[in-house]
């Protein structure tokens, strides 16, 4: 079902769920007094995760070691590649890195030395994903993807039914498409659907920021190694490519095993287009959390295995997560609101795996009931 215009959300049984969290969320940093944003372990940690990534490349061209142990540092760099989306990037483009706008500004085109853009996310993550959690055609990070299905609402394909086994793959080529079409591709789709409203002029100077940032990076990671260091471009493409599968695999498992597990929901607006529920009740319904006790886990990801608690308050650091995820379990109990979670990160992988195996044969069902 395609749907035309804005999506909303009908708070029908008046429920007072989130205005409670919210008072008692609030509570939380006024009585300790804490700022919602990042602190200093924040600060250290995108050190670190920039490094991994920078460090690595500075090895490749000074050094030029042997091609198993080159191959072996762009791991390396897609490791912290990975960890500076999840962890420095993603807070920053929500403005709950730091105070500072400027700070968040800037860690936020961070994703940019990556090869992606920073605008284009800001639309696809903040707007779409945030507001219309697993809603099909609306939450691109469920959109159907051809060869692999997030949702029980579009369009089963014979291939679907083992795409519990080539996920991963495809899992791998996610941010190589992304740094080489998705951006183009984003670009102009979300100023024809009206998602980007940006004047014509802004988009003229974001369009060419986009262009500049990724001639600049494909210049520094593709063609300097070669052309300034001599290293044999086979071998720089090839480890490339090695990095990117590495980010993808890592990017893509993370955020799939926070929405695309068993228990979540993937609700269908009426033709009007509501979704008749209170929209932080459709965030619990939609979103799940895994390992929440794994401290070097929730460290590297920033804080994604407290999805939960990452869609209810996007704008607060994901440091103070661990100590939310307490408050937010006890007030969805209080209401009788199923808290969705995995224990074990393992355990959210075969979630995943299980939920993958069966949208890949459960058959569209017939939207009138689903409405009902």
């Amino acid at each position: 079902m395609k749907l035309k215009g804005k999506v909303k959300f009908v708070n029908k049984d008046k429920s007072l769920f989130f205005p409670t969290l919210r008072k008692r969320v609030d509570a939380y940093f006024s009585e300790n007094k804490l700022p919602k944003y990042g602190n200093t372990s924040i600060m250290v940690k995108s050190i670190v995760l920039l490094l991994l990534y920078v460090i690595p490349f500075a090895a490749l061209l000074t050094f030029t070691p042997h091609v198993a142990i080159s191959f072996m540092l762009w791991i390396v760099m897609g490791i912290g590649a990975a960890g500076v989306a999840m962890s420095v990037m993603h807070d920053a483009n929500h403005g709950a890195f730091s105070k500072s706008k400027t700070m968040n500004y800037l860690m936020a085109h961070s994703v940019n030395l990556l090869g992606a853009s920073a605008f284009n996310w800001r639309l696809q993550h903040n707007i779409l994903h945030h507001t219309y959690t697993n809603v099909v055609d609306m939450d691109e990070d469920i959109d159907d993807m051809v060869v692999l299905r997030f949702s029980p609402h579009t369009e089963v394909k014979f291939i679907h039914k083992v795409q519990w086994a080539y996920a991963l793959f495809f899992y791998g080529l996610l941010t190589l498409y992304w740094v080489t079409l998705k951006d183009f591709i984003q670009f102009f789709k979300y100023i024809k659907s009206g998602v980007n409203a940006s004047s014509r002029s802004e988009n003229t100077v974001a369009f060419i920021k986009i262009v500049a940032f990724k001639l600049l990076y494909f210049f520094s990671i593709l063609v300097a190694p070669t052309l300034i260091f001599g290293i044999p471009f086979w071998e720089v493409l090839l480890g490339f490519l090695l990095m990117h599968f590495t980010v993808g695999i890592i990017l893509s498992t993370v955020f799939q095993l926070a929405h695309t597990v068993e228990g979540t929901s993937h609700p269908v607006p009426s033709e009007s287009g509501v979704i008749e529920n209170d929209w932080a009740i459709h965030q619990l319904n939609t979103t799940a959390n895994f390992a929440r006790k794994s401290k070097w886990l929730s460290w590297y990801v920033g804080g994604l295995n407290f999805q939960i608690e990452h869609h209810l308050f996007p704008r607060i650091s994901h440091v103070h997560y661990p100590a939310l995820a307490e408050i937010v379990k006890q007030t969805a109990s209080e209401f009788n609101l199923t808290y969705i979670e995995s224990k074990t990160f393992m355990q959210a992988v075969r979630s995943h795996l299980n939920t993958l195996h069966r949208f890949g044969r459960l058959q569209l069902p017939n939207l009138n009931e689903v409405m009902a």
